[in-house]
Parts: C-alpha cells; sequence; structure tokens
C-alpha cells in the first residue's frame, strides 16, 4: 500500500506540491501518494492529527499554517527551531512529530544551483522578518555571504531578528538590520521574503538597492511577473521568482520522507513551461 503525504494549507486548490512530489516518485521509484489538504483556519491541529492517525508518513504546511505547525510539533530540527516555522512535518511510527524547515535551503539550493549565482562573499538584502525571512537567514549565513541586510517597515522587528539570529549564531557579525527607507544598496542578491506580491503590490523597495547583474528573486510565483520583478528588472536586475525554490524545497522534504534526493532541473523546467 502506497505511503500518503501532502499539503496542508488554506487556501490550497493551487498548490502545486502533488504534481512536484509524483514527478520526483516517478524519478526516484517510490511508492507514495501525496495530496492537497484544506485545514479550516481555526483546526489546524486536529487536521494533523487525523492524518497522522490515519497513518500518513508526514506532510508539507503552507499559509497560514507554518507558526501553527511549529508550535504542534512534538520536536524541532535545528533549522525549523532557528525559523521559529515549520514547513515540514515527519510522523514516526509512535505517533510523534517531528518539524522541520526546508525553505531556507531550498531558497539558497535554487540561488546557488539553478540561478548559478554563488553567494560566498556577496551583499544580501532580504526584505521582510516574518516567517518566510526567519526560515531563510541561517541557509543564508551558511553560504557565507559577506553581509546580510534584514529590511522591514518596522524596523524594530528585523532588529529583533538580528539580535535573536546574532544569539544563535554565536554573535555573527554579518546580520545587520535597517528600515527600508534606509537600504544602501546597490546588493548583489535582493530576495523579496514580504507578502507584497499576494496582493500584486510593492515593497517600498528603492531603485538603489539594484544595479546591473543584481539577482532579484521573489519567494512568490505566478503567471506573471510580480510587480517587485518588474520593478528589480527597470534597474537593471535578472528578475527570478520562487518557482525553483518551491522545487528545491520540495527535494529537501523528499529526502526527509523518502531517503532519496530527486534531480530537480526537468522538473523545474516542466513546470516553468505550464505556468
Amino acid at each position: 500500500m502506497s505511503e500518503r503525504y501532502c499539503v496542508i494549507g488554506n487556501p490550497i486548490a493551487h498548490s502545486k506540491s502533488p504534481d512536484i512530489h509524483a514527478a520526483f516518485a516517478l524519478q526516484t521509484g517510490q511508492d507514495m501518494l501525496y495530496e492537497r489538504c484544506l485545514a479550516p483556519l481555526d483546526a489546524f491541529d486536529a487536521t494533523v492529527r487525523a492524518l497522522v492517525a490515519a497513518g500518513y508518513g508526514g506532510a508539507n504546511v503552507t499559509v497560514p499554517f507554518k507558526l501553527q505547525a511549529a508550535d504542534l510539533a512534538d520536536r524541532l530540527t535545528e533549522r525549523a527551531r532557528a525559523a521559529g516555522a515549520v514547513n515540514t512535518l515527519i510522523f514516526n511510527s509512535s505517533g510523534g512529530i517531528i518539524g522541520d524547515n526546508t525553505d531556507g535551503a531550498g531558497l539558497v539550493g535554487d540561488i546557488t544551483r539553478n540561478a548559478g549565482v554563488d553567494l560566498e562573499g556577496k551583499r544580501v538584502l532580504l526584505l521582510g522578518a516574518g516567517g518566510a525571512a526567519r526560515g531563510a537567514i541561517v541557509p543564508l549565513l551558511a553560504a557565507l555571504p559577506a553581509e546580510l541586510t534584514i529590511a522591514n517597515r518596522t524596523v524594530a522587528t528585523a532588529d529583533a531578528l538580528v539580535d535573536r539570529f546574532t544569539a544563535q549564531l554565536a554573535q555573527d557579525q554579518r546580520l545587520a538590520a535597517c528600515a527600508f527607507e534606509n537600504i544602501a544598496g546597490p546588493y548583489d542578491v535582493v530576495i523579496n521574503a514580504t507578502s507584497a506580491s499576494l496582493a500584486d503590490d510593492l515593497p517600498p523597495v528603492p531603485g538603489s538597492a539594484f544595479r546591473a547583474g543584481t539577482l532579484a528573486l521573489d519567494m512568490m510565483y505566478g503567471k506573471v511577473p510580480s510587480r517587485f520583478m518588474v520593478f528589480a528588472g527597470e534597474h537593471g536586475a535578472l528578475e527570478r521568482d520562487g518557482l525553483g525554490m518551491l522545487v528545491e524545497q520540495a527535494a529537501e522534504a523528499f529526502l526527509l520522507w523518502r531517503g532519496a534526493r530527486p534531480e530537480t532541473a526537468a522538473i523545474l523546467e516542466r513546470l516553468r513551461q505550464g505556468v
């Protein structure tokens, strides 16, 4: 009998995760089923408990439940604990729930492998200080940038993240925070981790953050480029959406569940043709 997995969110009908994991399973010869699961906004915990009871092997978690997933898990991996958010749940045979966060690893994997940009020694700007940004900080720092600046509308929130992560990472001095209006570019890589693109909006990032050749990556993806991508392109940047990050974080989750790492390039290309 095929082991079952799913992605939990609200809304969830738009999710490409079932297509991605079906392709991974076919490629690696894994016997598994992967579905969408719509959780009521007030019943995330009950939804997960029902999946555990039904014998599922694990689940991905998307908006708006990543913080709740971190609270629900019996144990968090180091990167999930650092992020304070969970996007991957592993259900063990005794009914325990392990929470992990593969978003940051997926982001860095897409930048370095798919976009071909080496982060070592680079100036990196991270827009936003919410759950998406938190999940990216440790993997980004592990890629050894010269500096990583977190910009946010409320600078106190970004300052709090810097304090939190510098304490966790033995006073890492590469982290800094600023308000959007104080962004001092240009940067080599600019990552939009805000929710602005969900509302077809543009975060208040100045054009001076970009230069010719800057990689501007929006964690969101869609049929047309986001306003952030268009704005960055107008200032000479190389535009990239979040589809590659989605595929790479899914590959990380698949490895955790099935012990096999799928090749992502062909699957990403196929998805790009269908977006």
